[in-house]
């Protein structure tokens, strides 16, 4: 059989660190262990009803049945427009400012594509999520990386980069609430997001992915409320997390129309825009998903809660999560991220993200994914007390 080579762009694409971990998890299941995955981020409860519904009354219009229209159906943008303006507040036009996305990974992929030209820098948050890089990376750009530390609440201190690359810099990616930090981002830090970028001539590309689940009663900051957030950057924001969806792949970029415009053209390009009963289904959650929304924030923060009250018996300490699905817990002494995941996979059948995988700066802790019942969490940091690691 000919095997034909690879364009440069795919070689220059970087290496998935978690295969290993994943390979590992599910030859474990095989041979028939009880494995605890808190490795991974997605979601464990079903799509709620009514969406599902919606989608099924929705897939018998023959109108659906045809190609939809190349940007997107105007009422699922006319939606997107009214769900951002009673949830944060902004004003959106859903002819100009509003891009739909098969999924907001994709979207992120496709907006280095759009914006970035060979050797141009890129702002990236470390840790941060993969596919900023894999967007970066077919792109053939150069990541700058924004360390995340505890003592600066796990956000970016602009004052700590370069002069030269906040200058040359064209594209910056954040993420909050943070995937895999689970910080959360204050208006002040926003604000002065969009003075450094109006200063600089820099797109922000927020990623509100988790933007639906925040804790102690705080709900997350908006990028986009802002004021001039639309006048440099754009906030993608998906449905996986808010509605359990990620299966139905449908997200949402808003903002900056140079930006939007960008994005439909690429996609112009490469699809026909998602299914038009997904689409249906999407407005419709969009519409009357509050209440599910709500109660899908609580079910996490019951875990979060449970998992840190255990996790402080045992005497693992020192554990983050102000926003997200995910708890950002430091390493014991001794053990970098990967030894210690390694380590709970091989020894208690505990599977959890090692903190180096997302960037040099995840290097002493690791990511707990909340994506099981509070009695499979307690019994995750059962079976790790038995290690005596937390003396």
């Amino acid at each position: 059989m000919t095997e034909f080579e690879y364009a440069d762009k795919l070689k220059r694409l970087p290496e998935q660190f978690f295969a290993k971990l994943v390979k590992k998890t599910q030859s474990l299941v095989k041979q028939g262990h009880d494995v605890i995955n808190l490795g991974q981020g997605n979601p464990d409860l079903p799509t709620p009803d009514f969406i599902v519904e919606a989608l099924q009354e929705a897939s018998e219009n023959p109108t659906f049945h045809k190609y939809s229209p190349f940007q997107g159906y105007p009422f699922l943008k006319k939606e997107i427009a009214d769900f951002y303006k009673r949830e944060y507040g902004v004003d959106v036009d859903p002819e100009s400012e509003v891009a739909i996305l098969f999924g907001s990974k994709t979207g992120l992929v496709e907006v280095s594509q759009c914006l970035l030209n060979p050797y141009n820098k890129v702002l990236v948050p470390d840790p941060g999520y993969p596919d900023y890089m894999s967007g970066i990376a077919l792109a053939n750009a150069e990541p700058v990386h924004m360390p995340l530390l505890k003592e600066n609440a796990f956000l970016p201190d602009y004052e700590m980069l370069a002069q030269e690359d906040l200058d040359k810099a064209k594209l910056m990616f954040l993420n909050y609430p943070n995937n895999p930090t689970a910080a959360t981002a204050t208006k002040e830090f926003f604000d002065q997001t969009v003075e450094v970028a109006r200063k600089h001539h820099i797109c922000v590309v927020h990623d509100f992915a988790y933007g639906a689940i925040g804790y102690d009663g705080e709900k997350p900051q908006s990028f986009l409320q802002s004021p001039g957030a639309k006048e440099i950057g754009i906030e993608m924001y998906t449905l996986s997390k808010s509605f359990n969806m990620a299966g139905w792949r449908v997200a949402f970029a808003v903002g900056n129309p140079s930006v939007i415009q960008a994005i439909e053209l690429i996609q112009d390009h490469y699809y026909v825009s998602i299914f038009g009963a997904i689409q249906a289904a999407a407005q419709k959650a969009l519409q009357d998903g509050q209440e599910a929304t709500q109660k899908l924030n609580h079910e996490y923060e019951q875990r979060r809660n449970a998992f840190l009250q255990k996790a402080e018996e045992i005497g693992w300490r020192g554990g983050t999560s102000k926003g997200s699905f995910f708890v950002w817990m430091p390493t014991p002494a001794g053990y970098s991220s990967e030894e210690f995941a390694e380590f709970l996979l091989e020894k208690v059948h505990v599977v959890v993200a090692p903190g180096s995988g997302f960037g040099t700066s995840g290097e002493g802790y690791v990511r707990i994914a909340l994506l099981d019942h509070q009695d499979r969490l307690i019994e995750a940091c059962e079976r790790i007390r038995k290690l005596s690691l937390f003396l």
